[in-house]
Parts: C-alpha cells; structure tokens; sequence
C-alpha cells in the first residue's frame, strides 16, 4: 500500500464518520424529513459517500465513532462546510438554521451561544465569505 493510499483511505474513512455524525443529528428527533434526506443525498456526494455505503450508515449511523474537532478552528472550518451547504442548497428552506443549530451543538457548540453563533455563520455566508475569513470573522466575534 503507497502512502497516498493511506491517506485516501484515512480520509474516506473520516468522511464517513463525519456523515454518520451528521445523520445522527438529523436523525435524532426520529423522523428524516424530505428535506433533511434531500440534505444528506447532496452532502453524501460532497463527501464522496458510495450508495452502498450510504444505504449502510442510514441504516446504522452508529457503525462509525463520532471524531468531533478538537481544536476550535477545526470546529468553525466544519462548521463553515456544513452552513455553507445548508445556505447555498437551500434544500431545508425554513428548516435550514434549526438544522444548522443541532448540527453546531453536535459539532461542541455550547447550548449559550449556539443561536449566535449559527446567525453569525449564516450573515458572514449571506455575505460570500471564503473560509479563512469566516474563521477570522468567527473567532474575533466578541473583540
């Protein structure tokens, strides 16, 4: 096995514990809307999820360990990847920031601040930010 093997394969295998983790939160309340599936089917193809494996996490999203981000930037660059496609798709049209909201308490967000910090995510999105500027924006938020 050559070296960008192992990195393929470390970095499908993050993707799918990165998606499971995501359809554990949309599943949470015991029921996948249309909207949230139509979320997870584009969001599958982003992070290159085959159906079959699709089809395998849906049926058990717990087969693979939530690896939740240490490190606070790492929280915000997922966080940026998941607002950007819930704001760009719009596939959860009124749904997208209570969405949005779980997700970020999944991803460690505390439950005092969450509601700021997914309408400050969302307003630096409605304004086309780049990654590294949403980061910047996000951690300097209160200075």
């Amino acid at each position: 096995m050559s070296f960008s093997d192992l990195f393929d394969n470390e970095f499908k295998e993050r993707n799918k514990a990165h998606f499971s983790a995501i359809v554990r939160v949309a599943t949470s309340d015991g029921d996948l809307s249309q909207e949230e599936k139509q979320f997870l089917d584009k969001l599958a193809i982003r992070l290159e999820i085959s159906p079959a494996e699709y089809e395998e996490i849906l049926a058990n999203p717990l087969k693979y360990p939530i690896n939740p981000p240490y490190l606070y930037t790492q929280r915000l660059e997922r966080l940026y990847d998941l607002t950007k496609m819930v704001y760009t798709d719009h596939i959860l049209g009124p749904k997208q920031k209570e969405v949005l909201t779980r997700f970020a308490l999944a991803l460690g967000f505390t439950p005092g601040n969450v509601n700021y910090i997914v309408d400050k995510a969302l307003s630096l999105l409605v304004m086309n930010v780049d990654s590294d500027t949403f980061v910047y924006e996000m951690t300097h938020m209160n200075k």
